[in-house]
């Protein structure tokens, strides 16, 4: 009798601590939740069109050559939040979007300026790339049916998969800033070179950091 007593109490204190480890459970997923919402409040910007997608069709990937990357650099990408913004609805090329080789680089006369990026890194840090940043902005908000590319370049070292994603993770950056000053993200397309388009041909630390920049095109319609 005592030992039937005895499991049985050893029952309802088990039940009970399930009980708790479930709610508390809950609770803490709510509050990730929560925690998540907030953070992506803050990404779309209060000038942004944004809204939920509603299924996989409306996410449109890529409009490159694919090249497939592996584990190292997936792991890279999936540290990065600039993959959160979808890309544009419309596809180049198609539904009226114009192909990207039909952008063009802006004449001089418009002061657009390349941003270049430190070795392995996709944020900009320099004042004069902040602040050509901030003329892009104006400018496409001044020309509201203007298109816009931007090209991820990198220099030569590492495989070709790796700079391919640091590559795209640069060209995300940039529309990502481009967004939450107020740009409709379905005007900005992106695009990697990777390594494969470099400005300068040597091989020396003063060609890579010409290499490791961000080009600009345009489409007025």
């Amino acid at each position: 009798m005592k030992s039937r007593i005895l499991l049985w109490a050893a029952v309802v204190i088990l039940s009970s601590s399930c009980h708790r480890n479930s709610s508390q459970s809950w609770e803490n997923v709510k509050t990730a939740g929560r925690h998540m919402q907030r953070g992506v409040d803050s990404l779309w910007g209060k000038d942004t069109d944004s809204r939920m997608l509603t299924s996989d069709a409306e996410f449109i990937g890529p409009y490159d050559e694919f090249i497939p990357l592996n584990d190292a650099d997936l792991r890279g990408l999936a540290k990065n939040s600039d993959m959160a913004l979808p890309q544009p609805r419309g596809i180049p090329g198609m539904d009226g979007i114009p192909a990207l080789d039909q952008f063009y680089t802006p004449p001089d006369a418009w002061g657009f300026q390349l941003v270049h990026f430190e070795t392995d890194e996709h944020i900009l840090r320099e004042k004069a790339d902040i602040q050509m940043i901030q003329q892009i902005v104006a400018y496409l908000k001044k020309n509201p049916e203007a298109l816009f590319l931007i090209e991820g370049h990198t220099d030569e070292r590492a495989s070709a998969s790796y700079n391919m994603a640091l590559g795209i993770r640069r060209a995300n950056y940039i529309r990502q800033l481009l967004v939450k000053n107020g740009v409709n993200l379905n005007r900005i397309y992106t695009l990697s070179r990777g390594k494969e388009q470099p400005a300068a041909l040597g091989h020396a630390p003063s060609d890579w950091k010409q290499n490791r920049r961000a080009e600009f095109k345009v489409f007025e319609r």
